[in-house]
Formats: structure tokens, C-alpha cells, sequence
């Protein structure tokens, strides 16, 4: 648990995602596309991602844990919560406040 919350701190945005997960990619790509440089993990490709995987299911309390999308250090959400603040122009706002974006 330590070395994910301190890995979703090390960087504005940080995702976990696995390589393989539609929905991960459509959050990548979608945050990408803003002009935001996360900080990506794979969990399937991680050395130590099946025991960063089952911390995030613990502190998440739900499988799979992945995309989990970390603003300023702070669990924001999944695909739904993501897409809905950038459906609803709370997503930019909330980026440029972390250092995210310079726009």
C-alpha cells in the first residue's frame, strides 16, 4: 500500500492501468490528448504490480482496481468519475490546480 500512494504522489497525474483494458486506454488517451504527461503503471507489466494491484483493490474496495487515476496525490476515480467531470468541464479545472496543466 505504502509504495502505491507513494508512487501516486511522485507525479501531478499517475494512472494504474493494465496494458491489456480498454477503459485504461480510453483514460490515457483522453488525459493525453489534454496535453497531460501522467505517470503510467501497468500493473501486467510491473515487477512488483500483482502486489500493487491487490493494495489498490484493498484501498479502493473493488476488482478490478484498474484505471485508477491519481491527481495531486488524491484518488479521483475510475473511467466513469473521469469522464464525467470532463463531460461536465471539471476535469481541465481540476488538472490545472495540480500542476497538471499550464493552459
Amino acid at each position: 500500500m505504502d509504495k502505491v500512494m507513494k508512487l501516486a504522489s511522485q507525479k501531478a497525474v499517475v494512472i494504474f492501468s493494465q496494458s491489456s483494458c480498454c477503459m485504461c486506454h480510453t483514460i490515457k488517451r483522453l488525459l493525453c490528448e489534454l496535453g497531460v504527461n501522467p505517470a503510467i503503471y501497468e500493473l501486467d507489466e510491473e515487477p512488483r504490480g500483482r502486489e500493487m494491484e491487490k493494495a489498490l483493490v484493498k484501498l479502493l474496495g473493488r476488482s478490478p482496481p484498474v484505471p485508477a487515476v491519481f491527481v495531486g496525490g488524491k484518488f479521483v476515480g475510475s473511467t466513469d468519475k473521469i469522464m464525467s467531470l470532463h463531460l461536465g468541464g471539471k476535469l481541465t479545472p481540476l488538472l490545472k490546480e495540480a500542476g497538471a496543466l499550464w493552459l
